[in-house]
């Protein structure tokens, strides 16, 4: 039995460089079946006429701790990765890599096991695992426990090699103080994103580890050495390395909108700046606190933090960060759009989501002329 075709027309559509007038996008269940001029709807194709508005892929973040008024620290299991993923694709963010925080070696463990026993029962959403810590510098640990920081071990390394060949996606971020450039080696051999975060590292010290295979830092100006005269830090590194892209908190709490501007017209390619939410318990959640490592987090407005006031993580859409980056730093709206799509999605080689060309999965967004979110459809459901 041949699948319904829908066609979606009556809005912009982005085709992953620009924005097409007059056009309509066919779903073919969870496959799109392209982009065809108006007047060439398929007759048998059921017509959602969606009257303004933009149509854009789904958000693909290599950034989530957790949703749903949960995280992945708490518990790591399979309901858990759901109700992540769940909160997530309600407000746009169709594709992730959970992101476990500085936690016990039983506890990452934990985390590879319940990403994999996910991706096999194929809960929708789930790309792979992002490990961020621990093995990070104390120095710029921000909101990480400090106690459960720790050196790279033989162990440890074993431990993620193993990772790498389990699961489709490994991102890990580390800090060259407390990682050797053997492993970082050794890891993106084995296929993982190595991401330089949390560390205090110089210019030649974060160049070391790009040649070693390092290609991203993670949230650019957050925990890491900030430009100055005459050491560039891990904030140059990032900006004048055309190896490395780099994530973007673009809430306007976390990096100020000059700063966003300033790094977006610096930024050396091929590399380049995509949007991360580094969204906590209270996405897609209506609480205004939660714990992590047994210590509390507070939600002010869009603010999250610790009792003494360090950020801890983000309450963060990426369709308002794409709002910032518009309204806040004058970005087009196409440049916005793919920094949340298609440049995420290319950077750990997911070439089934980030677009909407002929062939990717059915992962859409209906934004209106605000840029809200009015309807998603994931895997061709509309949710």
């Amino acid at each position: 039995m041949n699948q319904l075709l829908t066609a979606l027309k009556g809005a912009s559509i982005f085709d992953g460089e620009q924005f097409c007038q007059d056009k309509a996008l066919l779903l073919c269940g969870a496959r799109l079946d392209g982009i065809v001029a108006a007047q060439d709807i398929p007759v048998d194709a059921d017509v959602i006429d969606l009257a303004g508005g933009y149509l854009v892929p789904g958000f693909v973040d290599l950034q989530v701790n957790g949703g749903g008024g949960v995280m992945l620290n708490d518990t790591q299991d399979v309901d858990t990765l759901r109700t992540i993923a769940q909160a997530h694709a309600r407000i746009g963010a169709t594709s992730i890599l959970p992101t476990l925080i500085t936690d016990t070696p039983a506890h990452v463990q934990g985390a590879i096991q319940a990403v994999e026993d996910a991706i096999a029962v194929n809960v929708p959403g789930i790309l792979g695992l992002h490990l961020e810590g621990p093995h990070l510098s104390n120095a710029r640990k921000g909101a990480h426990d400090a106690t459960l920081i720790c050196p790279m071990s033989d162990t440890d390394l074993e431990v993620l090699l193993d990772a790498a060949a389990r699961l489709p996606v490994l991102k890990v971020t580390v800090a060259p103080e407390n990682v050797s450039n053997d492993q970082i080696e050794a890891l993106c051999n084995a296929g993982a994103l190595v991401s330089l975060g949390h560390t205090n590292a110089d210019f030649e010290t974060c160049l070391a580890a790009v040649k070693a295979g390092a290609r991203c830092v993670t949230h650019l100006f957050n925990a890491q050495s900030q430009i100055s005269g005459r050491e560039p830090g891990t904030v140059g590194a990032a900006l004048a390395l055309g190896e490395l892209s780099a994530g973007l908190i673009a809430d306007g709490v976390h990096v100020h909108p000059a700063s966003m501007s300033l790094a977006l017209r610096a930024k050396r390619g091929p590399g380049q700046i995509f949007l991360v939410s580094d969204a906590m318990a209270t996405a897609g959640a209506d609480i205004e606190s939660f714990t992590l490592n047994s210590r509390t987090i507070h939600r002010n407005g869009n603010r999250l933090t610790l009792s003494d006031g360090t950020l801890a993580g983000a309450h963060l859409e990426l369709a308002t960060a794409i709002e910032n980056l518009v309204e806040m730093c004058g970005v087009p709206l196409e440049v916005a759009v793919a920094m949340a799509s298609r440049i995420p999605a290319a950077l750990i080689g997911a070439s089934r989501v980030g677009g909407l060309a002929k062939g990717r999965q059915s992962d859409v967004l209906h934004l209106n002329d605000t840029l809200q979110i009015e309807k998603v459809w994931q895997r061709g459901q509309l949710i």
